[in-house]
């Protein structure tokens, strides 16, 4: 289980000292829930990231324990390293809105054709409660060819799961390479 601890102060300098002593700076928020601003060592936080198998993960901080979800990061422009994070606490029975991951699986036929496969959306916008969240929309793109798409209409449809992006925008394509 990822530990972290709560931060005293959130000022700038604060934030910058704990960086360079090897911690992620995160909020931990949620409806009705006073926030938590806390630090993550980010070796620990990348190794749990990773091995995740699950979207809700449990975190502790201080004393408590807590079932969270990856809201929203920060990176470095430069470097790409993660500056900062932003937890939600995923409450049982409450619905709230969330970011699902999209997952490809195969080999488009169109990359044969001089094809490039484009991700437009690294993650879907639903609504829905905790306990009814999909870990990924994993799709099969091995059908593809240059200039088809995968809509978010033709994501797998569940009546908890409510997907609050516009059902013409496009989520995988592929594209003719130029």
């Amino acid at each position: 289980m990822l530990e972290g601890k709560i931060r005293e102060s959130i000022s700038k300098a604060n934030a910058k000292a704990l960086r360079n002593d090897g911690y992620l700076i995160a909020n931990i928020y949620a409806k009705g829930v006073e926030n938590i601003h806390c630090a993550f060592k980010i070796n620990d936080f990348i190794r749990t990231i990773k091995s995740k198998t699950t979207l809700v993960f449990p975190v502790k901080v201080g004393d408590k324990t807590l079932d969270v979800v990856i809201q929203e990061y920060q990176k470095d422009p430069v470097y790409g390293t993660i500056l900062h994070i932003d937890l939600m606490i995923a409450q049982k029975g409450v619905l709230a809105k969330y970011k699902i991951p999209v997952k490809t699986k195969g080999t488009p036929v169109g990359l044969k054709n001089k094809g490039v496969l484009l991700l437009a959306k690294k993650r879907i916008s639903v609504k829905a409660k905790a306990e009814n969240l999909p870990n990924a929309y994993e799709l099969d793109v091995s059908a593809l060819d240059v200039g088809h798409s995968i809509l978010v209409r033709d994501l797998p449809q569940n009546e908890a799961v409510q997907i609050t992006e516009n059902p013409a925008n496009a989520v995988v394509s592929v594209v003719k390479a130029k």
